[in-house]
């Protein structure tokens, strides 16, 4: 058995390999998935081809997130320019204003996707930090950096709403 971190005090999970942790993880690396393959609910439950998609599904869109990044960057370089209209300087601000609150949301994605790939690599990605149950396979594929099974997400939210509204 494999002792996985977030899931409470004592909470154990069977390793599903049956190889223990660090021979599974240079198993992963030598894992390759066809493009068109999709995880199932009958395959085991987070297997090395699980895992394999969604570190590349994880992998892929952070390099997408970079790549827009970069390409910000780069227009907002280029159009570093005065505008002697007053309008024309305050719609230009107000435009950079919003690029630059989008790639903050952005840079604080990437975080949230280095830690799913870190899961990934100690075991404990696809269960609920709440509970230790899985998370659904299509609540992953939707939001592959979940940490909460929809329940628990639901509860945490409603916890959020009534602090809230106090």
């Amino acid at each position: 058995m494999a002792v996985v971190g977030r899931q409470g005090a004592g909470y154990k999970r069977p390793d599903p390999t049956g190889i223990g942790v660090a021979v599974s993880r240079t198993l992963r690396m030598s894992i390759s998935i066809d493009e068109d393959y999709r995880p199932r609910e009958d395959e085991p439950f987070m297997n090395d081809r699980q895992r394999e998609y969604f570190r590349l599904k994880l992998l892929n869109w952070k390099e997408e997130i970079l790549r827009e990044a970069r390409e910000t960057l780069q227009h907002l370089q280029d159009e570093n320019q005065n505008h002697p209209d007053l309008a024309d300087r305050a719609s230009s601000e107000t435009d950079r204003s919003i690029e630059l609150r989008a790639r903050d949301r952005q840079r604080k994605l990437i975080a949230k996707i280095d830690a799913a790939l870190q899961r990934i690599e100690d075991g404990s990605y696809g269960y609920c930090e709440d509970t230790g149950e899985p998370i659904s396979l299509k609540r992953l594929e939707a939001r592959p950096i979940a940490t909460l099974s929809v329940e628990a997400q639901e509860r945490h939210e409603r916890r959020e709403r009534v602090y809230r509204d106090d």
